[in-house]
């Protein structure tokens, strides 16, 4: 695993591979030892948190999301960072009240993601932030949410992205900040 710059990165040796999970030909990666290590997530919450900062280094975003489940262990801290606000993109059932949702597909499955409606305000930029950038249907399917309640989202942070699947081009002219490329 690689930063930007193509050196290796230090935290890459804080995620680990998991052969044939959650299914044969699959390999999972495991951010656990990066999340219990508190200069590893430390450094990793500080870098994701750079994706919601003007060139100046002040905040430019009023919302964070964090996607179910691993963006809610990222994207909380990044919020926290940001002086922002959270808001969990959940998958559906799991939130009271009224909602949106978007149903999308996985790189080895279909989902369906939901956010309460009342979560943004018109105008909000937001920075949506997840663990692994695959397909890019999650994010997209975030984005389509954001963008119901009247928010805009203005970037998206990811730990991992598996640069052999269409993410990046998938999100289009959607700002991408990766720390790590596999």
């Amino acid at each position: 695993m690689t930063a930007l710059d193509g050196a290796p990165d230090p935290l890459a040796g804080l995620v680990r591979d998991v052969p044939d999970f959650p299914r044969p030909g699959i390999v999972f990666k495991d951010i656990s030892p990066l999340l219990a290590d508190h200069e590893g997530l430390t450094e990793a919450v500080r870098r994701l948190a750079e994706a919601g900062t003007s060139q100046d280094g002040a905040p430019a975003v009023d919302k964070v999301v964090g996607i179910e489940a691993r963006g809610f262990i990222l994207g909380a801290p990044v919020a926290l960072a940001l002086g922002a606000g959270f808001v969990a993109v959940r998958k559906a059932g799991k939130l009271p009240g009224e909602t949106h949702q978007v149903a999308y597909d996985l790189e080895y499955g279909e989902a369906v993601l939901e956010v309460h409606r009342d979560a943004f305000a018109p105008g909000d930029r937001v920075l949506v932030v997840d663990d692994v950038l695959a397909t890019g249907g999650t994010v997209v399917a975030a984005r389509a949410l954001v963008e119901a309640c009247g928010g805009t989202v203005s970037g998206v942070a990811v730990l991992l992205e598996i640069a052999a699947l269409p993410g990046r081009r998938t999100l289009g002219e959607l700002p991408l900040t990766a720390l790590l490329t596999v």
